[in-house]
C-alpha cells in the first residue's frame, strides 16, 4: 500500500485538477473537461458563469467565446446531465449515465409531478426539431423559480430519462433535441448495466480527483443506496482501477455499511418512449434523493444544492437532504498487482504487476512517494488505507508551476466542502443564501489559490471597467509579501480577463494587510513587470 503525506496528496490532487504543471493546458478547454470528468453549471454570474471560471482558473485568459464553443458545439462534444450536480459532461460519457436514466424512469416523477401528456412534447421535438422552452410555451407559470410550466417539466423529464439531450445552448437557454439525433450512433448503441456504469464512472472520478476518500467519490457522482454499494464493490475488487493509499492526517476509514446490490439488466439507451402504464416503482430508490451528496461524511456544510435554482434547472430538487455516508474499510486487503488500471473513458481495464515509481522503479506492496520523488518502503506495519488514488497519479511526482487564480465556488477542486477543509485546512461556505447582515466574507466569495494553497478570499464585483474587490481576507494573520503579491496578481488577472482596466479594493481583513495590499495594487500583476 502507498503511504502519502498530506502535502503529497495535495500536490497530486492539484495536478489531477489541472492546477499544477504545464501539462494541464494540453487540449485547451476540451482537454480540461475530459481531465475533470465534469464541470458544474450554475446560473449565478458575477464575473462570469462558473463553467467559464473553471476554464479560466486552469487555462488563464482564454477567450470566453472559445470556452462556450468548446462546451457547446455542433456536432456535440459534450452534453448536460446530473453528475455531482447539473454538469457539462464529455459526450463519450453518455452511456455511463444509463444507471441514472433508468432510475428516473422508474421513479415516474422529478420533484415536479410529470404531466400525463409529456409524450406530446416528445412528438413535438421529433417533428419540429431542436427546441427551447420558449418554443413550446415558456418555462414558468408564475414568477416563482420552481413553478415550472408543464411543457418545461416535460422537457426536463424527457432529458432525465434520456429521450432528449442538451448538447448546446442559445445564450443561457438549453436547446433540447432527440438523443437519437444529437448523440453519436456508436454511443447510443452501447448498453451498460448499472454496475458497469458505476465501475467506469468511479475510475473517471478517481482520475479527476487524484486522491480521494470513498465519501469524495460518492459526492462526485452523487451515489446512494445500491449504487453506493456498487461503488464499494468496485473499489474492493479493484474493478474501478483505483488503488488503496493511506494519507497521513486524513480521517481513518470507518467500517462499511452493507447494502444489497441487485443485479441490473442491460437496456438500450435507444429504447422507445416510456409508457406511463408500465413504468414500475423505482427499485433503486428515488433518483432525486440519489443526487443528495455525502459532504456530511466529512462534516462539511452542503450549500451547492441550496434553494435558488432557476428556469434552467441547474440545482437539485428542493428539500434535498445530505446523507451521512460512512467511510468503509476495504473489506480485505488489496493486492496492487491485481487492482488494475481501467481506462478513463469507455475502454476496458488492464492490469500490471507493479506501479511505476517516481524514479522509474517498480513499486509494489507498501510504499511511500516522498516529496522529493524518492520511493521508500513503508514497512509491513503501515496503517490501513483511508483513501483511493489514481495509479497514473502515483506514477510520478507532481512538478511545475502552481496556478495563481480565483476559484469558482462550484469548482470541483472545492465543491465538496469537507474535502476542501481536509486538503487545504480551509473552511468555506458560499454565502449567497446567507442574509446580507450575517455574511462574513461576502455574496460570491472566491478562494484565492496560490502556491498550491488557498491563501485568502475575494468577494468580487464589476462596476463598468473597474474590477471591485468588495472584501479581501487572508487566511494567515502574518503579513507575508508572497501572499500580498499573489492576491494582487489574482485580482489583476481576473480583471483583465473580464475586460476591466482598473482594480479597486474596498475592504481588507485584517487591518495589518490593508496598507500592504493597497500599496501593491498600483504595481500591477507580476508577469507584466
Amino acid at each position: 500500500m502507498t503511504e502519502l503525506s498530506a502535502d503529497d496528496a495535495r500536490r497530486l490532487i492539484l495536478r489531477a485538477q489541472g492546477l499544477l504543471g504545464a501539462d494541464a493546458r494540453r487540449g485547451g478547454v476540451e482537454g480540461m473537461l475530459r481531465r475533470l470528468g465534469a464541470v458544474q453549471l450554475d446560473t449565478i454570474s458575477v464575473l462570469a458563469r462558473s463553467h467559464e471560471l473553471v476554464a479560466y482558473g486552469r487555462l488563464g485568459p482564454v477567450g470566453r467565446e472559445t470556452i462556450e464553443r468548446a462546451y457547446w458545439h455542433n456536432p456535440a462534444r459534450s452534453f448536460e446531465y446530473w453528475c455531482h450536480a447539473a454538469c457539462i459532461l464529455p459526450i463519450e460519457h453518455w452511456p455511463l449515465y444509463d444507471f441514472r436514466r433508468r432510475a428516473y424512469r422508474g421513479s415516474k416523477q422529478r420533484w415536479h409531478e410529470v404531466p400525463r401528456d409529456f409524450e406530446k412534447v416528445l412528438h413535438q421535438v421529433r417533428d419540429s426539431g431542436p427546441v427551447t422552452t420558449s418554443d413550446i410555451g415558456g418555462a414558468k407559470k408564475s414568477a416563482e423559480w420552481w413553478d415550472w410550466s408543464d411543457s418545461k417539466i416535460a422537457l426536463e423529464w424527457l432529458l432525465d430519462i434520456g429521450e432528449l439531450v442538451c448538447t448546446r445552448r442559445i445564450g443561457w437557454r438549453r436547446v433540447y433535441d432527440l438523443a437519437e439525433r444529437a448523440v453519436p450512433a456508436d454511443l447510443l448503441g452501447v448498453e451498460l448495466t448499472d454496475e458497469e456504469c458505476i465501475v467506469r464512472l468511479a475510475r473517471i472520478a478517481g482520475a479527476a480527483l487524484g486522491v480521494a476518500t470513498r465519501a469524495d467519490l460518492i459526492d462526485f457522482l452523487r451515489l446512494k443506496g445500491p449504487h453506493a454499494a456498487m461503488l464499494d464493490e468496485a473499489l474492493a475488487s479493484g474493478a474501478a482501477g483505483l488503488v488503496p493509499v493511506h494519507v497521513a492526517g486524513w480521517p481513518e476509514a470507518r467500517p462499511p455499511r452493507r447494502t444489497a446490490v441487485a443485479p441490473s439488466p442491460a437496456i438500450s439507451v435507444t429504447s422507445p418512449s416510456p409508457n406511463p402504464a408500465t413504468r414500475g416503482a423505482a427499485a433503486l430508490g428515488d433518483p432525486g434523493s440519489d443526487l443528495a451528496g455525502s459532504e456530511a461524511a466529512d462534516n462539511g456544510p452542503s450549500d451547492l444544492l441550496a434553494a435558488g435554482a432557476t428556469d434552467q434547472g441547474l440545482s437539485g430538487p428542493p428539500g434535498l437532504t445530505v446523507s451521512h455516508a460512512a467511510e468503509p474499510g476495504l473489506g480485505g486487503s488489496l493486492d496492487l498487482a491485481t487492482a488494475g488500471t481501467a481506462g478513463r473513458g469507455l475502454a476496458g481495464s488492464s492490469s500490471g504487476s507493479a506501479l511505476p515509481g517516481a524514479d522509474g522503479l517498480g513499486v509494489s506492496g507498501a510504499s511511500v512517494i516522498g516529496s522529493a520523488g524518492s520511493v521508500r518502503s513503508a514497512g509491513i506495519g503501515g496503517r490501513a488505507p483511508n483513501a483511493w488514488a489514481d495509479p497514473e497519479a502515483l506514477a510520478s511526482v507532481p512538478r511545475g508551476r502552481h496556478r495563481t487564480t480565483l476559484v469558482s465556488p462550484f469548482d470541483s477542486l472545492i465543491w465538496h466542502r469537507g474535502r476542501t477543509s481536509r486538503i487545504f485546512g480551509f473552511d468555506y461556505q458560499l454565502e449567497i443564501y446567507v442574509p446580507k447582515p450575517k455574511r462574513v466574507h461576502g455574496y460570491f466569495t472566491m478562494p484565492v489559490l496560490a502556491g498550491g494553497k488557498l491563501i485568502g478570499r475575494v468577494d468580487p464585483a464589476r462596476e463598468g471597467s473597474t474590477f471591485v474587490a468588495r472584501h479581501v481576507s487572508f487566511e494567515s494573520s502574518a503579513v507575508r509579501a508572497v501572499d500580498i503579491a499573489a492576491v494582487r496578481d489574482a485580482l489583476w488577472s481576473a480583471a483583465s480577463w473580464v475586460g476591466c482596466t482598473d482594480v479597486r479594493v474596498e475592504r481588507v481583513t485584517s487591518e495589518a494587510h490593508t496598507r500592504p495590499l493597497l500599496d501593491a495594487l498600483p504595481l500591477g500583476p507580476s508577469d507584466s513587470r
